[in-house]
């Protein structure tokens, strides 16, 4: 595996890079998870033999707090549920969910204050999950020196720096990873930093692996919800169906893969399948790239009050979200900039940038400072999100229209070209107003 850590050749000019919320709520979540052994370490005693009743089957939710209830020095047991506690909130979007994580990890330290890499782990995934990245990178880092051996220590590592915008430690860190054990996590990790640098071939290969590596469910639904996107990335919408559709047949109830299914639908113009998908993904948890994807497709198919309807639940969402200490993601920047005020759009992006400096929210705060009319720095920050040579559709045509508001035809004819040529439906809306700017360059004398 040790290709992974080489820096490729530059790639050029697809949809959305996967965001946060896609990326690491759902990929740290499962990166992380495995990290925590679901068994006491020190005592064997079954619950069974404390209380004489018969316990909750193994491994889960349920087992984890009766074991913590009758063995309460059990580190291992409280440092496992704090990370059962990460993941239902991943998957249920319950903020409240977070505070019960953190509880069970913190009693996992104040009974094993030393060397406790399982509760040090859970800790970074946790502050990853709340968008802390600086406080996750400080746990990944006390993780991986407690045990240089843990792979997934090293994989909190890899999520903090590359969100933190430290992309060749966040390389090294994929490649010690894998070094350790190139299990499915620590494929899917690889393919990652192959996508960030734009070469998606080698992208999709190591997902490929990681998916027939994957030994879970949830392994193998992450596998296909990324492949499904890769391929959407290429411009090829049946394979990114097929993808998405061979993940539900066995997870028929993951919302990621509907939603990835709901993305390649509304690519092939199925927007009836589409709509379905979306609706169905929002009933299991209604995430904010759901409600927009589902909201601007429905702008874009000409009924307004549907849209709207998704978007004051976003608008809901951002005022909880304001109340708390959690920086706004990529989602609600770009929906505030498009369907709200862009001044304000460019306030939450810069705050953002400055504990996140991740390619994403250069992004965002690019197309915000567009919106508000701010060209000449909104083209820096659009370079930056393309610096290391992301083949994002999204992030080329916020750049072109950057272009084209500077005067630069030609560069923006260059960005919009690479757009549609990678993806020609990266977005519902979007993808319609590159083709027709285009075509107003091309035909103006």
């Amino acid at each position: 595996m040790h290709s992974q850590a080489s820096t490729p050749g530059p790639s050029r000019p697809s949809r959305r890079l996967r965001s946060a919320v896609v990326t690491l709520a759902l990929g740290a979540a499962l990166f992380t998870t495995g990290a925590v052994v679901l068994t006491p370490d020190a005592d064997t005693t079954t619950a069974a033999e404390v209380t004489g009743r018969p316990a909750p089957a193994r491994g889960t939710l349920g087992a984890l707090q009766y074991r913590v209830h009758h063995v309460p020095q059990d580190a291992g047991a409280w440092a496992a549920l704090g990370m059962a506690y990460v993941q239902q909130a991943r998957t249920t979007a319950d903020p409240g969910t977070y505070n019960r994580a953190e509880k069970a990890l913190r009693r996992s330290l104040a009974a094993q204050p030393d060397d406790n890499t399982n509760a040090q782990i859970g800790m970074g995934a946790l502050a990853a999950a709340r968008h802390d990245f600086r406080t996750a990178l400080d746990w990944a880092r006390q993780a991986t020196a407690s045990n240089p051996y843990n792979p997934v220590a090293y994989g909190v590592l890899a999520d903090a720096y590359t969100q933190l915008g430290q992309y060749p430690a966040a390389y090294r860190a994929v490649q010690r990873m894998n070094d350790l054990r190139p299990d499915a996590p620590a494929l899917a990790r690889a393919s990652y930093t192959f996508e960030l640098r734009g070469d998606t071939g080698q992208a999709v290969t190591l997902m490929r692996r990681s998916l027939n590596a994957a030994s879970t469910t949830g392994e193998r639904s992450f596998a296909h919800a990324v492949l499904s996107t890769l391929a959407l990335q290429s411009g090829d919408a049946r394979q990114a169906r097929r993808e998405a559709q061979a993940g539900l047949r066995q997870a028929p109830g993951d919302s990621a893969l509907l939603e990835a299914r709901a993305r390649a639908q509304a690519a092939l113009g199925n927007t009836r399948q589409a709509l379905a998908d979306y609706r169905a993904a929002i009933a299991i948890v209604p995430l904010p790239h759901y409600l927009l994807g589902l909201g601007e497709l429905q702008q874009s198919l000409g009924h307004p009050q549907e849209a709207e309807a998704q978007y004051a639940v976003l608008r809901g969402q951002e005022t909880i979200r304001r109340s708390g200490p959690t920086p706004a993601d990529t989602d609600a920047i770009l929906f505030e900039a498009d369907h709200g005020h862009p001044s304000r759009a460019v306030t939450i992006a810069q705050k953002s940038l400055r504990t996140r400096p991740f390619i994403a929210v250069h992004d965002a705060l690019a197309w915000a400072l567009h919106r508000d009319g701010r060209n000449r720095e909104a083209l820096g920050q659009a370079d930056q999100a393309l610096a290391l040579g992301t083949r994002s559709a999204l992030f080329l045509y916020h750049r072109a229209v950057i272009h084209h508001s500077l005067g630069d035809d030609a560069a923006a004819r260059s960005d919009l070209q690479a757009a549609l040529r990678t993806e020609p439906h990266f977005h519902p809306l979007h993808a319609a107003t590159a083709r027709a700017l285009l075509q107003r360059i091309d035909t103006t004398p």
